[in-house]
């Protein structure tokens, strides 16, 4: 998962596009880069291993000139987390000087590069598939140079992308001497929004970002979000274009995106993250209602911070006091996305401790938005019997996490999900809790479209193992499982 953000105005992006990033944060705290185009129409890029703050200085804001750019925020779900040269943007310079920056995950990069690199010519420095796709975009930009306009060119490039590459992604990107391009993969798995302002020379800046709260932050008002399989175009003269670029769109936002990974106070796909979480909330305090009628919880408790709003709302339907047990250090990262598995148990206990008052002696209901490996959950159930808990009860906001993800997020192999050939009473023992209850996938995907019913389905194939690009079986996810084998010997 990664978070993406275009700009193009009249007056300088450098500052917006920091900003931006900074509310993306959450979405990738591997390395940020950025990259802007000058009024020489040259490319000026900065970008780094590291958390926004710690990879751009005053300096670079200085030296990133110009009224267009793109920043990245890097969480990899391909190539490898120790290299540094797979930030992003990444850069070819043919045809014209293109930057692009990317969310997502190609399913089917080996097949394109071998394209690339036999029938293109093209050269691929890195294993990252956000270059495949920038090469991908180029080679077609080239094909298309020869359309009636610009645009249309632009447009017409977007198009093959969509015929030759299959996967999830976001992609904002510039290309010298034509302006800011985004687009959306045809099923929408990854989210995109567009947002607009007027400028002090009466003129409109524009403005794209993986979640609307980057343009809140930033003093942009959210328009729309970016169709399925469209392309936006918005010209150095501040001319914006789209058209549907897809020959099938169909709707079908990641379902996780709105369990776990968007921030509560931002709007994609025309949903309310806050809101769908306190949908979740309810539905599944009325699972817990049936499941266990009898229990008697004291307190309901929530893993910061992702499941509070549901928690709070639990804690209401079922009548018990809701209370902040753990107190979180907010200076370690998000542990799902931590490279890799020493790291995420390691920083558990320095991220979370106890406020043993909330605990003693009392029978706990705890609340977390989902359970992956089950490791952190594990630790997590210890941590409240060390504190003195009688008894504990956990709540998932999420079905059981059964297949790896390929559409941008990195869910591990099979073998590493807690879940996947195990019953709820197999992952309760496992986990060490008095109970375990799970979200039923009707309910969460009920949850989430009872706030935008035109939406046609979601992409959930981390909990049915139905993957809508339809080239994903079994094979695909036994070599995916062996290349991250692969990887992670090769890091160590």
């Amino acid at each position: 998962m990664c978070g993406v953000v275009g700009i193009v105005g009249s007056q300088p992006v450098n500052q917006l596009l920091y900003d931006a990033l900074l509310m993306l944060q959450h979405r990738g705290q591997d390395a940020a880069g950025m990259a802007t185009l000058d009024a020489q129409q040259t490319f000026r890029l900065r970008k780094g291993q590291g958390l926004v703050a710690e990879v751009f200085d005053s300096g670079d804001l200085a030296y990133l000139q110009g009224t267009i750019g793109i920043g990245h925020v890097r969480y990899p779900t391909s190539g490898t987390a120790a290299s540094a040269a797979e930030a992003q943007p990444l850069y070819v310079n043919s045809p014209y000087g293109v930057v692009l920056a990317h969310n997502g995950n190609l399913t089917n990069a080996a097949e394109v590069t071998t394209q690339l690199v036999q029938q293109a010519y093209r050269h691929l420095n890195t294993a990252s598939d956000s270059e495949v796709l920038l090469n991908s975009f180029a080679e077609a930009l080239y094909h298309c140079r020869g359309a009636a306009t610009k645009v249309e060119a632009i447009f017409s490039a977007i198009r093959r992308v969509h015929r030759q590459v299959r996967g999830g992604y976001a992609c904002t990107a510039v290309v010298s001497g034509q302006g800011l391009i985004a687009f959306r993969d045809p099923h929408g798995i990854r989210p995109l929004v567009l947002g607009q302002r007027e400028q002090y020379d009466g003129r409109m800046a524009y403005m794209v970002a993986s979640e609307s709260v980057a343009l809140r932050a930033v003093g942009f008002e959210l328009v729309r979000d970016v169709a399925p399989g469209e392309a936006i175009v918005v010209t150095q003269q501040g001319e914006l274009f789209s058209q549907q670029c897809a020959e099938w769109p169909r709707h079908a936002p990641c379902l996780f995106e709105f369990v776990y990974f968007a921030r509560p106070d931002s709007f994609m796909d025309g949903i309310s993250v806050y809101q769908a979480r306190i949908n979740m909330g309810h539905r599944l305090a009325a699972k817990i209602a049936r499941t266990w009628p009898t229990l008697s919880i004291d307190v309901v408790i929530p893993v910061p911070e992702t499941a509070c709003d549901p928690a709070i709302v639990m804690a209401e339907v079922l009548k018990r006091p809701y209370r902040q047990g753990f107190v979180k250090n907010r200076y370690i990262g998000r542990t799902f996305i931590m490279a890799d598995q020493a790291a995420r148990q390691q920083s558990v206990r320095r991220k979370l401790n106890t406020i043993a008052e909330v605990f003693r002696g009392k029978t706990v209901l705890l609340v977390d938005d989902s359970i992956v490996r089950g490791t952190t959950s594990q630790q997590i159930i210890a941590l409240a019997r060390e504190a003195g808990a009688r008894r504990v009860y956990f709540a998932s906001l999420a079905p059981q996490v059964q297949f790896p993800n390929v559409y941008g997020i990195d869910i591990p192999g099979i073998k590493a999900l807690v879940a996947h050939s195990r019953d709820v009473d197999s992952i309760n023992r496992l986990l060490g809790a008095d109970g375990l209850v799970f979200q039923d996938l009707a309910d969460l995907v009920a949850a989430v479209r009872q706030e935008n019913a035109t939406i046609q389905g979601f992409e959930a194939s981390l909990f049915n193992g139905e993957y809508i690009t339809g080239d994903v079986d079994s094979a695909y996810l036994t070599k995916l499982d062996q290349q991250r084998q692969e990887l992670t010997l090769y890091e160590v």
